[in-house]
């Protein structure tokens, strides 16, 4: 993968690897390629240093590259830095880089690093036992919140310490979980899940040696709880998931909750909402054939106002939807929000709010009263294109 926010940079360099007979991808910021590692593992990784205009610095790639060795460290990644920017490639190097490449470059030289960087094994890791080339589990988002999950997870992911992860339905517990694992020293072998309200599952605790995700403990009463104490391998590394560890009783909880992690509401998690929803409509895009499409700023109000049922799989169920439904490259707020339902009386519209989080067809009427029946201005007030509310008011017959 290329990290590159300059076109003629990338095109550039695109062309020279796919000559060269390899595939590539390109993201064109620290966002986008957090979102493409969080699909998929390269074998390499070409990073620039900086992003923002006028930035010479380095910081954002470095900030980049410690993110990206944090969640992985097998992660091969080479940088690409100036001339000028040598003080820059030493500090990569020392953060993790295995390599860096001068520009301007010359292509054989490129392209050398990044196969040799491919070919190379990382260096053993500091905690024994057999390592997983599977996809790495990762948590996208910036905020604090997210940032002392992740903490958490690097920290006691090496253990064999048991986990619980809490927190609402939706919000990404088993996602925490498989983190949890892919960074283990058991990574290389599979995470075998009981649901525990399921009893056909249960025979799938006598895994000696395994890892055990464990579904819904919490739900089990106290005769039950005991049971599963005395059927979980001694040998075995535990992973909860729950709703609430309360309910867990001492003994149990002793073995399977040594620590919990609970992870945040979305709306506890300020922009990463937006960050999910961009990451959410590219994968989206890729499995549907389409192309990625871009949020209007009136659907990006809606991602980080609406209250989502489900949380972050509500979300991503949402701009899936839209995805599919959608029409042209953009996203509007009407297609992220559910379907719209009987009219509700003007007064309880209250103030006038265009966003469409009310329903869809009362929200429309009231912006047409608001500009006088002006489709343009009320297009706008919406945040749709001017079509899009067109078809939007045959739809409701208006």
């Amino acid at each position: 993968m290329l990290v590159d926010d300059n076109r003629h940079v990338a095109g550039s360099i695109e062309v020279a690897v796919r000559l060269a007979g390899h595939a590539l991808d390109r993201a064109d910021g620290p966002e986008q390629a957090l979102s493409c590692l969080a699909t998929r593992r390269y074998d390499a990784i070409l990073l620039d240093m900086n992003y923002e205009a006028g930035r010479t610095d380095g910081e954002e790639g470095l900030a980049l590259l410690r993110r990206i060795l944090a969640d992985d460290r097998r992660a091969r990644v080479v940088v690409i830095t100036a001339h000028s920017g040598i003080r820059i490639a030493v500090e990569a190097m020392r953060a993790g880089a295995c390599d860096f490449v001068m520009k301007p470059w010359r292509n054989a030289d490129l392209l050398a690093k990044l196969e040799r960087a491919a070919a190379t094994e990382a260096a053993p890791p500091r905690i024994a036992g057999p390592q997983s080339r599977a996809d790495p589990a990762r948590l996208i988002g910036d905020s604090a919140a997210i940032g002392h999950v992740r903490d958490l997870v690097r920290r006691i992911a090496p253990t064999l310490a048991g986990v619980v992860v809490t927190g609402p339905p939706g919000s990404g517990r088993t996602l925490v979980a498989a983190a949890i694992h892919a960074a283990s020293a058991r990574a290389a072998e599979p995470l075998i899940r009981v649901d525990l309200r399921d009893t056909t599952t249960w025979p799938r605790l006598e895994n000696s040696g395994a890892t055990l995700l464990l579904r819904h403990p919490d739900r089990l009463d106290e005769v039950e709880q005991a049971r599963l104490l005395d059927r979980l391998p001694e040998d075995a590394r535990i992973i909860a998931v729950a709703d609430d560890v309360t309910a867990i009783g001492p003994a149990l909880a002793r073995r399977v909750a040594t620590v919990e992690i609970a992870l945040p509401p979305l709306s506890a998690r300020g922009d990463d909402a937006l960050l999910l929803a961009r990451h959410f409509a590219r994968i989206a895009a890729e499995r549907h054939g389409r192309a990625a499409p871009h949020l209007t700023p009136a659907a990006e109000a809606a991602v980080l106002r609406n209250d989502w049922p489900d949380q972050v799989r509500g979300l991503a169920a949402a701009v899936e939807r839209a995805v599919l439904l959608g029409e042209g490259e953009a996203i509007d707020a009407a297609l992220l929000l559910p379907p719209a339902l009987p009219s509700a009386p003007e007064s309880a519209l209250g103030s006038s709010r265009f966003d469409l989080e009310e329903n869809e067809r009362a929200v429309i009427e009231a912006a047409l009263r608001e500009h006088h029946h002006n489709v343009t201005h009320a297009a706008a007030a919406l945040g749709l294109s001017r079509g899009a509310l067109y078809r939007r008011m045959e739809r409701h017959g208006l």
